[in-house]
Order: structure tokens, then sequence, then C-alpha cells
């Protein structure tokens, strides 16, 4: 009588713990990945905000350098738009104007792209007569304006339109960085907010700064802090 018996394979039975072992590992590099990943994830979000923030910084540099060159020549500093920081004539001012001949006067920019007339200044900025930095006069009573600037790379500069005039503004080329954040509702243009006729953080001076949105936090980058202000409400 024979009986039915399963054969033993000890060849089976190692195949089978190598495989479950196999999948043991499998779940454990799975896990020490996510973990890892949990540490990468915001080491590299804050590495990108500190690099954003550094470039604006290098921004406001070339600004300041250009402003106090303005201030030493001219022996004041570039005027602002009382009512708006926002929206100021900084760009024209360090670049230089050139007023064209004509009825009426229009003033145009140093590329010769832009015009405005004396009534679009004061629309936009807020009463404003004229330029300072400007090329009057021909022959020996000529006084040409003068670029403090040079050579301007077009991420640091925005056209957007106020009311119904088009002008040209300073601005970080971070942009908001946050694509939500458009201060001038265009995305990717946050212009550089400029004081002088009355500073509250740098009495006699000027006040210069510039709002940068990254994470949902308010990075405040100005002239009267080394550190960028985390949370800062506008000034």
């Amino acid at each position: 009588m024979m009986t039915n018996m399963k054969t033993w394979n000890p060849e089976r039975k190692t195949r089978n713990a190598a495989a479950a072992f196999t999948l043991i590992e499998l779940l454990v590099v799975i896990t020490i990945i996510a973990v890892l990943a949990g540490f990468l994830v915001p080491v590299g979000i804050t590495m990108q905000k500190k690099v954003k923030i550094q470039r604006a910084q290098a921004e406001m540099a070339q600004l300041q350098t250009a402003i106090e060159t303005y201030k030493s020549e001219r022996g004041y500093y570039p005027p602002d738009n009382p009512g708006n920081p926002l929206t100021n004539q900084l760009y024209y001012e360090l670049t230089g104007m050139t007023l064209t001949t004509g009825s009426p006067p229009t003033y145009q920019s140093y590329d010769g792209i832009q015009t405005l007339t004396a009534s679009q200044l004061g629309n936009v900025f807020g009463g404003v007569a004229g330029f300072q930095n400007v090329s009057k006069g021909s022959g020996e009573d000529a006084r040409p304006s003068k670029n403090y600037l040079g050579s301007i790379p077009p991420a640091i500069k925005g056209t957007f339109t106020v009311g119904t005039d088009s002008i040209t503004n300073l601005v970080t080329g971070v942009g908001g960085p946050d694509a939500g954040y458009r201060p001038m509702g265009v995305q990717g243009l946050n212009p550089w907010r400029y004081v002088s006729s009355n500073p509250t953080n740098n009495p006699g001076r000027y006040d210069l700064w510039v709002q940068l949105k990254i994470g949902n936090k308010t990075n405040l980058v100005c002239n009267w802090s080394k550190q960028a202000q985390v949370n800062s409400p506008l000034p």
C-alpha cells in the first residue's frame, strides 16, 4: 500500500525565505527614502529661498550704488512719488531722459522707446511736474542727462499700466517670486519701492525695499537691515 507523501525540498524553502527577506528589505529601503525625503525637501526649499533673497540683495546693492552716485553728483537723491512708493520714477531718474520739443513737450527714455508728457507724469507720479535727470538745451548751454545704471538687464525692469498710462519701473529679477503675488496685477513684475521725500527708516537719506513672497511668507529685502525680515509688514 502506497501513501501519498509530500517530498521535502530544501531548495524551495530557501528560495521562499530569500524572497520574503527581499520584500522586507524593499520595505525598509522605501521607508528610509521617505524619511530622507522628509528632511531633504525642506532643505531644498530653504536653499531656494536663500538664493532668491541673495539675488534681490545683490540687485539692491547695484541700485544703491547708482542712487548714491546720483546724489554725489547732483546734490540730492532722486525724487520719489510722494503718494505711492510702488509707482516711482526711479528708473527714469537713474537712466536719464531727454526733453523733446513739440506741443506739448515730451520726455523720452534713454533707450528712445518710451515717451511721457507732463500731464502723464502728474497722473502717474502724484503731481510730479518733470524729471531732474534730463537733457535740456542745445549747443554750449546743453546739459546732458546721465545713465547711472549703465547696461540694464531686461530682468530688472518692467513695464505695466497705471490707469491708462504705460510706465517702466525697476523690478526685482526674482519676480514675486510666488506666482500668486502680483503687486501690479502682472505675474513676475515686483517693483522696488522707493521713498526719498520722507523716509521713515533712513531719515535724511532714502528707503529702498522689495517684498518677496516665498512659501506664503513675507520676506522684506530692504536697505535698513542687512538681513531679510521675515513676515514683516510693509512700512
